[in-house]
C-alpha cells in the first residue's frame, strides 16, 4: 500500500467522520438537546415545534442529547403510608409526566434516570401529605378520585417550584393494601362483624316470621267463627222456613200429618238393625201397615 492511498483512506475515514459529526435525526417522537463543552445551547423539536427530521451541528464541538416528546410513565416504588385513623396501608402509585421545559430538565436533572429517582420521592412525599389526612375508606374508594386530583397538582407544584422542567399529566393509586402482617385480622374482624349481621338478620326474619304466622292464624279463627255464625244463621233460617212449610201442610191435611211422622217414625227406629221393638200386633205403631196411608 502506497502512502497516497493511504492518506486517501484517512481521508476518507475523516470525511465519513465528519458527516456523522454533521447531520444528526431527531425522530418526532423525540426532542433534542444540542450541547456545546456541557453547556446547552439549544433545543431542536421542543413541545409545540416542529423540527423532526435532518439537522446540523458544529462537528466535534456540539454533542446532541435525545430526550423523549412524549408523555413518560412512572411506576412508584410501594410505600407504607399511616392514615388518619392510624391504619397501615402499602399503596402502589403511578405517574404519567412529560417534558414542557427540555433546557430546564436538562439544567436540572440531566437524564431520565435521574429524574424518575427524583419524581419517585416527589410522589412518595405528596402521597403521605394527602393521604394521610384521610381516612382508609376514603383512599379504597370514597373519595380516591379527588385525594388523587389533589396529589397530582401537588407534585406539579413541587416540580414547578424544583424547576424541573416537567408538567404531570395524572397521578393514580394502582393499588392500596393492607400490610401482610394486618390483614389476616382485619379479615377476621370483617368476617365476625358479618357473622353478627347475619346473625341479626336471621333473628329479625325469625321474629317476622312468627309475626305473619300469628296474624294468619288470627285470621283463620276470625274467618272460621264468622263462617260458623253465619252457617247458623242460614241453618236456622233453613229450620223456620222448614218448620213453616210443614205447619202449613199439616194444616191442610191433618191425616197426611199423622202419617209422615208415622213414617219419620219408622225411618228412626227400623234404620239402626240392632234395634229391637217388642209391640203387640194390633199396636197403633203399625197401623199404617195394615191400613195404608188413610189409617183406616
Amino acid at each position: 500500500m502506497t502512502s497516497r492511498s493511504l492518506m486517501l483512506g484517512l481521508l476518507g475515514l475523516f470525511l465519513v467522520a465528519l458527516v456523522f459529526q454533521t447531520f444528526y435525526i431527531v425522530d418526532q417522537r423525540q426532542q433534542a438537546i444540542v450541547v456545546q463543552f456541557g453547556d446547552p445551547v439549544r433545543v431542536v423539536n421542543p413541545p409545540g415545534r416542529s423540527q423532526a427530521g435532518l439537522n446540523l451541528k458544529i462537528p466535534f464541538i456540539e454533542q446532541v442529547i435525545k430526550l423523549d416528546r412524549r408523555n413518560i410513565a412512572l411506576e412508584a416504588e410501594k410505600e407504607e403510608i399511616i392514615t388518619a385513623g392510624q391504619q397501615r396501608l402499602v399503596v402502589d402509585a403511578f405517574i404519567r409526566y412529560r417534558i414542557s421545559d427540555p433546557l430546564q430538565f436538562y439544567r436540572t436533572l440531566r437524564d431520565e434516570a435521574t429524574a424518575a429517582d427524583r419524581i419517585e420521592r416527589l410522589v412518595n412525599s405528596s402521597l403521605r401529605q394527602v393521604l394521610g389526612a384521610a381516612s382508609s375508606s376514603d383512599i379504597i374508594s370514597g373519595r380516591r378520585s379527588q385525594l388523587m386530583m389533589q396529589a397530582r397538582l401537588d407534585v406539579d407544584r413541587r416540580a414547578k417550584a424544583s424547576r424541573l422542567g416537567i408538567e404531570v399529566i395524572d397521578l393514580r393509586i394502582r393499588r392500596a393494601d393492607l400490610p401482610t402482617n394486618n390483614r389476616e385480622a382485619v379479615f377476621r374482624r370483617m368476617a365476625t362483624s358479618r357473622q353478627q349481621v347475619a346473625a341479626q338478620l336471621r333473628a329479625q326474619g325469625e321474629q317476622k316470621k312468627r309475626e305473619i304466622i300469628a296474624g294468619a292464624d288470627k285470621e283463620v279463627s276470625i274467618t272460621l267463627a264468622t263462617a260458623r255464625e253465619q252457617a247458623g244463621q242460614i241453618t236456622g233460617e233453613g229450620d223456620a222456613v222448614r218448620t213453616r212449610i210443614f205447619a202449613q201442610s199439616f194444616g191442610k191435611d191433618p191425616s197426611f200429618a199423622a202419617f209422615f211422622r208415622s213414617m219419620q217414625a219408622y225411618e228412626a227406629s227400623l234404620a239402626n238393625g240392632d234395634t229391637t221393638l217388642v209391640l203387640s200386633p194390633d199396636s197403633a205403631f203399625f197401623r199404617y201397615f195394615e191400613r195404608g196411608p188413610t189409617g183406616r
